[in-house]
C-alpha cells in the first residue's frame, strides 16, 4: 500500500467507523454532525473509585518503570572511562571551545518569550479595551511558545526546524489544523470536552476561528520534541532496553488494526466505556497499516531496543499538555471536560488521569507528520 493509500484508508476508517457505531446503536445521526456543535446528548457516568484506582494502577505500571529507569540513569555516577575523559586536558579544551561557540539565546527568542507572557496576561485578565480580541488569545500565545521553543533548540544545537527546515515547519500548520479537526469530530461521539465563553457563531465563522488555534498543535508538540532531544537526560537509559523483534509482524499488525477498528466503532456504541480510543485508536490504525505495508512506524526503533523515539514525543506532548491546560484555565474562551468514571482531582480544568492521554497523543503527532510529510523523527543530542 502506498503512503497516499494509508492516508486514505486511515481517514475513511477513522471518520466512518464511529458513524457506523451510532447507526448500529439506533441513535439519530444528525446530532453527531451538528456544526457548530452545541447540543449535549451523552449522559456521562459518575465518578467511580474502583475504575479510578484500576486506571491509576495501569498508568503507574506503564509509565512508572520508565520514569524510574530515567531517574536512576541520571543519578548514576560517571564510569571510570567517562571520568578519565573528563579529566583529559584536550577534551576539556574541546568542550570549552564547543561551549564557547554555542549560540546565545537569540533576540527573536526573547521576543517570542515576551510575546507569550504578554498574551498570557491578556488571556487571564478582562481589560475592557481587550474585549474585541479576548476570545482569541490562544493562537498568539502558542505562536509565541513555538518561537520560544525553536529559539531554545537553536541555542542548544545551533539548528531549529523554524530556521533550517522552514518548508517542513510551515507545512505543519495546515496539517495540524486538519489533524485536530479529526479529534473534534471524534469528540462528538464521546463529548469529553466542550467550549465555553465563545460567542454564537455561524458555521463558517466557527470553522475559520477554530482552525487558527488548531493549526498550532503539531508545531508546538514537534518543536518541543526537537528541544527535548537535545537533553540526553530526557531519554537516559531508554536506548538500552531489550530489542523487540517479532519473527512475523503481520499477525500483531492485523490484531492492532482490528482492535483500533473495533475501538473506533465502539465509541459510537459505548462512549462511556471506550472513550480512550479517541486517543489510541487513530495511532494504532496508522501503525498497523504502515506495518502491513512494510513501512517504518513510530515503533520501529523497538527492534533495536531504543525506546527514546517513543518516550520523548510522549513527554513533549505532556509538556505541551501542561501549558494547554494552564493557559486555558483562566481564559475567557476555554474548554471544560466531562470524562466518565474518573472526573475528579482536577489540575486546572483537566481531571488528573486525563493527562495520561497526552502520552499516546505525542506519538500520534509524530506518526501523522511522518506519514503526511515524510520526515521521520529520530533521537539526537547536541
Amino acid at each position: 500500500m502506498t503512503r497516499a493509500g494509508i492516508i486514505c484508508v486511515s481517514l475513511a476508517l477513522v471518520l466512518g467507523l464511529p458513524l457506523l457505531g451510532v447507526l448500529l446503536a439506533g441513535e439519530p445521526i444528525g446530532r453527531y454532525l451538528e456544526f457548530p456543535p452545541r447540543t449535549s446528548y451523552i449522559q456521562h457516568e459518575p465518578f467511580s473509585w474502583p475504575i479510578f484506582l484500576a486506571l491509576t494502577l495501569l498508568i503507574a505500571l506503564a509509565v512508572g518503570p520508565i520514569l524510574l529507569r530515567i531517574a536512576l540513569e541520571n543519578l548514576r555516577p560517571a564510569s571510570p572511562l567517562t571520568q578519565h575523559a573528563a579529566l583529559n586536558p584536550l577534551r576539556r579544551l574541546s568542550e570549552a571551545s564547543t561551549q564557547h561557540y554555542r549560540p546565545s539565546f537569540p533576540w527573536w527568542g526573547w521576543l517570542g518569550a515576551g510575546w507569550t507572557c504578554l498574551w498570557w496576561v491578556l488571556a487571564w485578565t478582562r481589560f475592557p479595551w481587550m474585549a474585541a480580541v479576548q476570545e482569541h488569545t490562544f493562537t498568539p500565545l502558542w505562536l509565541g511558545y513555538i518561537v520560544t521553543v525553536n529559539a531554545a533548540t537553536f541555542t542548544r544545537t545551533g539548528r531549529s526546524m523554524m530556521l533550517h527546515r522552514p518548508r517542513y515547519f510551515l507545512s505543519l500548520f495546515p496539517l495540524s489544523a486538519g489533524f485536530w479537526w479529526i479529534f473534534e469530530y471524534l469528540n462528538r461521539f464521546v463529548q469529553n470536552w466542550y467550549y465555553v465563553g465563545v460567542a454564537e457563531l455561524s458555521s463558517l465563522e466557527y470553522f475559520f476561528q477554530a482552525t487558527l488555534p488548531f493549526s498550532t498543535v503539531l508545531p508546538a508538540v514537534l518543536g518541543t520534541t526537537e528541544l527535548l532531544t537535545s537533553y540526553s537526560g530526557a531519554g537516559a537509559g531508554m536506548e538500552l532496553r531489550s530489542p523487540i523483534r517479532p519473527k512475523n509482524t503481520k499477525p500483531a499488525s492485523w490484531f492492532l488494526l482490528i482492535l483500533s477498528c473495533l475501538g473506533l466503532l465502539g465509541i459510537g456504541l459505548w462512549p462511556n466505556y471506550l472513550f480512550p480510543f479517541v486517543w489510541v485508536g487513530p495511532l494504532l490504525m496508522i501503525v498497523s497499516l504502515q506495518a502491513l505495508a512494510g513501512r517504518p512506524t513510530v515503533l520501529s526503533s523497538l527492534a533495536e531496543g531504543d525506546w527514546r523515539n517513543l518516550w520523548v514525543p510522549a513527554l513533549a506532548a505532556l509538556v505541551c499538555g501542561f501549558f494547554w491546560e494552564l493557559w486555558n484555565w483562566k481564559s475567557l474562551a476555554h474548554w471544560e471536560y466531562a470524562i466518565p468514571f474518573v472526573h475528579r482531582f482536577q489540575l486546572f480544568e483537566m481531571p488528573l488521569l486525563g493527562f495520561a492521554g497526552y502520552l499516546p497523543f505525542g506519538l500520534e503527532c509524530v506518526a501523522v507528520a511522518d506519514l503526511c510529510l515524510m520526515h521521520r523523527f529520530s533521537w539526537r543530542v547536541a
